[in-house]
């Protein structure tokens, strides 16, 4: 008998994770697509159709659905619309995955499929309230506050990315300036060692790096080693994030945060950075009652948007203690 797996994506600004997932979180195969090689949509959607009948096939596993992560995803209406990815105006993405699939399909914001993985099989499993901050080409936010996910009036709730902390800072795809997207992000790190290497004087390896490679990745690794300027644009990156935190903190009181993603992925000198700012502005009644933590789910996203498809077929909660309710419904 094949074991029954779910299709969780985690659809992002750069990359595209498909992973096939069974009920206890283990990820049995798991493929990455560039999400803007496919400026169609339904390219998109067939090319993911392929990848996952031939993981399937390989795993000799049967999918029972679909669950998809997404930026600004609705739950409600299964669409999306994120200006950080290649396709306009607002996409009826579980529509077209189901013409494809012939399988049900459940859509997320990608930072609530996050929060999804990290409570049913992650570090929040035994907690009731806590948020999750994802930082990859942009910076979402899951918040869970007593056992339950906060959707907001129309599944959106949690935008801390778009929480301006530099008033006419710097220029957002949202449309606004100094969102803490465009300081704390994968892009957002990159921006800031940008500056630093044009207005600071020191030898650096990272100016041997053409502007177009240059990622967070490549900054951490010249942290490592000891660059000045890279440990400049983690410090800086990290006391933004934790001022942040703290403010998102005086509003929700979470147990703790956790940072996922792939900048999250960073050394201890933007870790301490986050930390001892979040801790040098947290409000006084909080004072060592609020952890941050690097999440130790790898593929958070995809494992937590196939948390969608076991929650509907009535198998979720096998690797955790808590099921996540269902979205709001919005006419």
């Amino acid at each position: 008998m094949q074991e029954q797996v779910a299709a969780g994506i985690d659809i992002g600004g750069t990359n595209t994770i498909i992973g096939l997932i069974n009920e206890r979180g283990e990820c049995l195969a798991k493929e990455s697509i560039k999400t803007w090689d496919y400026p169609r949509v339904e390219e998109f959607v067939e090319r993911l159709h392929a990848i996952a009948v031939a993981m399937s096939a390989t795993a000799g596993a049967s999918i029972a659905g679909v669950g998809v992560g997404a930026p600004a995803g609705n739950p409600d209406r299964g669409t999306i619309h994120a200006s950080n990815l290649p396709w306009q105006g607002v996409v009826p993405i579980a529509a077209l995955f189901e013409a494809r699939f012939r399988l049900p399909v459940f859509v997320t914001n990608d930072a609530k499929a996050a929060v999804l993985g990290e409570m049913t099989y992650g570090g929040a499993r035994e907690m009731k309230n806590f948020a999750v901050v994802t930082l990859g080409t942009g910076l979402g936010c899951g918040i869970v506050l007593n056992g339950e996910i906060i959707y907001g009036h129309d599944g959106f709730a949690g935008e801390l990315g778009h929480v301006i902390v530099t008033p006419g800072g710097r220029s957002c795809k949202c449309g606004r300036r100094g969102c803490l997207e465009t300081y704390v992000s994968a892009t957002g790190i990159k921006r800031t060692a940008i500056e630093l290497l044009a207005t600071e004087i020191e030898d650096s390896p990272l100016r041997s790096i053409p502007l177009p490679e240059l990622g967070s990745v490549a900054i951490d690794e010249a942290a490592a080693r000891g660059d000045s300027i890279a440990l400049k644009t983690f410090r800086r990156s990290g006391e933004v994030l934790g001022l942040a935190l703290a403010n998102l903190a005086a509003v929700i009181h979470p147990e703790a945060i956790f940072l996922q993603g792939g900048a999250a992925r960073a050394g201890a000198w933007f870790h301490d950075a986050v930390k001892q700012a979040m801790n040098d502005n947290l409000l006084f009644l909080y004072k060592g009652k609020i952890s941050v933590q690097r999440s130790t789910l790898h593929g958070g996203a995809i494992i937590g948007a196939s948390a969608l498809v076991w929650r509907a077929t009535g198998m979720s909660g096998k690797g955790g203690s808590v099921t996540p309710p269902a979205p709001p419904s919005n006419p």
